[in-house]
């Protein structure tokens, strides 16, 4: 049975795409109160009526990580004291993804415990896109849109008619998002060998195929310190590759990433507004895609009880 009104809110952590996202519905932004008290807890208050409304929440968990997620299971447990019908949590960026099993002794399950937190808060729903690994969607007991910007990336970059082109997955686990847009672009891949000594540190040993002369668009759901994907840059132009592209979902774009994407041979770094990148960040050849489009037809699939799969063909 379809619920009550549309309504979409927000917390601090990316008011712009809020509201690009309600521009897109045709709905005015949800009227809430969000602000730190003196010592850094966190006040909510809504401030309309929403019993019976359809809520839909959007905070990507980002820089402030830990802050912006407290920030969004306090609005999502406001909204449910308030009688909201149902509660749709919308994280463009799912924080804690990347610890998503126990990889050594006595670490924990970053990725389970916030799909905990999210769920013990009131959430109803998740609508999220690009998550650093699909086992995170088996972490929630309630329903879970997973959305991909590829399509978005794609459309940009057949916008810019490459020729010889190979789309390089800088791990073996990105093979299959790398192998995907490869097909639809016609094009060959190819996989490199990449070792972590340790955290935020790379090495890349080995490339499988064939990138000398050719265009390469390296491909990855995130770009954090970009050591990944600037060792992977410097790896590929020795082996002969042309023009060098980088494509990501998350801009995460902690230090020294800057420093590093402008020093490295990339002639374009491509990424989405699903983390809000700040206005001062001078990063070279930086194009910014908007999700707001495609989140919101899924926020709109999801109100109307219609399918949201279609959204990632």
């Amino acid at each position: 049975m379809k619920t009550g009104t549309l309504k979409i809110f927000t917390g601090n952590a990316h008011k712009e795409l809020a509201s690009e996202i309600a521009f897109s519905l045709n709905v005015p932004l949800g009227k809430a109160t969000v602000k730190p008290f003196a010592d850094g807890e966190i006040y909510v208050k809504i401030e309309e009526n929403v019993r019976g409304c359809d809520a839909f929440v959007i905070q990507p968990t980002s820089k402030s990580v830990n802050h912006n997620l407290v920030e969004l299971s306090i609005m999502i447990d406001a909204l449910k004291r308030a009688s909201a019908d149902r509660v749709t949590a919308v994280l463009p960026y799912y924080g804690y993804a990347r610890q998503d099993r126990k990889a050594a002794p006595r670490e924990p399950i970053t990725a389970k415990l916030v799909a905990n937190l999210l769920v013990a808060a009131g959430a109803d729903r998740i609508l999220t896109i690009d998550l650093h690994s699909g086992q995170v969607q088996g972490f929630f007991d309630i329903p879970l849109d997973h959305l991909y910007a590829l399509p978005i990336i794609k459309k940009y970059l057949e916008g810019k008619k490459l020729s010889n082109l190979v789309i390089a997955s800088p791990d073996t686990g990105g093979v299959k998002r790398a192998s995907k847009l490869a097909s639809e672009m016609d094009a060959s891949i190819a996989i490199l060998d990449k070792r972590r000594p340790k955290h935020n540190e790379v090495a890349i040993t080995n490339i499988v195929g064939e990138v000398k002369g050719k265009n390469v668009i390296i491909l990855d759901d995130m770009i954090d310190t970009a050591g990944t994907m600037c060792e992977a840059a410097s790896v590929l132009k020795k082996a002969g590759a042309l023009d060098i592209y980088i494509a990501a979902t998350h801009a995460i774009l902690s230090p020294p990433s800057v420093e590093r994407l402008n020093n490295s041979p990339i002639k374009e770094v491509i990424v989405t507004n699903s983390i809000p990148i700040p206005k001062d960040l001078k990063v070279s050849n930086l194009v910014v895609l908007s999700i707001a489009p495609l989140l919101a037809e899924a926020i709109k699939c999801i109100h109307d009880e219609e399918s949201v799969s279609v959204l990632n063909k």
